[in-house]
């Protein structure tokens, strides 16, 4: 997550790196949809057997990569200047945006199929059907996401994707009917992967020309999004089990985090108009 794209993209021309990090993220909507399939089947045969089963499939896939990787960019040194770049206050605020994203995904990463199995009372299967409509979703969103940067730019992409995000995260804390679920199942599913290109892009964006400060940048994000899914699944789990399984609550929570992350692009790209401005020439 923290190498593969910022080292392929750089291979490709600006104009299609949209669409390139779009099929290089596809792969989380891959293993989504293959979660559904293939764990159930190895866990006929155990636990540990399905670990087994898993590990043997990444080392597989890792060494049908390995001839992949671009040798010169792995070798390359960070610029002097990248660990400056990498605060800028645009920087910064992504690194905040991207984590907040990462709270607001959360509730549907977890408690989807229990939402819809358990606290709704419709069953597995019920569940399972917009797990699956999840897992489509993240086949079709990197692309999609990728494509939309393509034509209006990463940072207006990403200000469409958290408005977008938190009105379908905040469907679910106002209503169950099942065109409710499904919609905000497969769009959200769609963003799982979906806003890892776009922010990628965005990436590029502030640090253009730059392979080692994209890198690093794209690291830091990476680790503002872990830390999010950390304190997020942490503390949902405990909100959860103190409020007695208000799952609603939860994406209400989860809407309000990806509203703020909103308001703070918007304060920020106001912000750097205004000393894009006030800089002479």
């Amino acid at each position: 997550m923290a190498l593969a794209a910022p080292l392929v993209l750089p291979q490709f021309p600006p104009s299609r790196r949209g669409l390139a990090s779009g099929a290089i993220f596809t792969g989380v909507g891959l293993g989504i949809a293959a979660s559904g399939t293939l764990v159930p089947v190895l866990m006929r045969a155990g636990l540990a057997q399905t670990w087994f089963g898993l590990g043997l499939l990444a080392s597989m896939l890792t060494i049908a990569s390995w001839g992949g990787w671009p040798r010169k960019e792995l070798l390359r040194p960070y610029p002097t200047g990248a660990r400056a770049r990498r605060r800028q206050p645009d920087l910064l605020a992504l690194y905040v945006e991207y984590g907040l994203n990462a709270i607001g995904l959360v509730p549907h990463m977890i408690f989807l199929v229990d939402f819809v199995a358990r606290g709704l009372g419709r069953g597995l299967g019920v569940g399972a059907r917009h797990w699956v409509l999840f897992g489509i979703g993240a086949l079709a969103g990197p692309l999609v996401s990728g494509r939309l940067a393509d034509h209006i730019g990463a940072a207006a992409a990403m200000r469409l994707a958290l408005f977008v995000q938190a009105v379908c995260v905040a469907l679910l804390a106002v209503s169950t009917i099942p065109l409710s679920l499904a919609v905000s199942s497969l769009v959200i599913g769609a963003m799982v992967p979906g806003i890892v290109s776009l922010t990628l892009g965005r990436v590029h964006e502030l640090i253009p020309h730059d392979t080692g400060g994209q890198r690093e940048a794209w690291g830091l994000c990476t680790t503002a999004f872990a830390l999010g899914q950390a304190f997020a699944a942490y503390g949902f789990s405990y909100i959860f089990a103190r409020t007695g399984g208000d799952y609603q609550l939860l994406y209400g929570i989860g809407a309000a985090a990806l509203a703020t992350a909103l308001v703070i692009d918007m304060l920020t790209g106001r912000l750097s108009t205004k000393r894009r401005r006030a800089t002479p020439g």
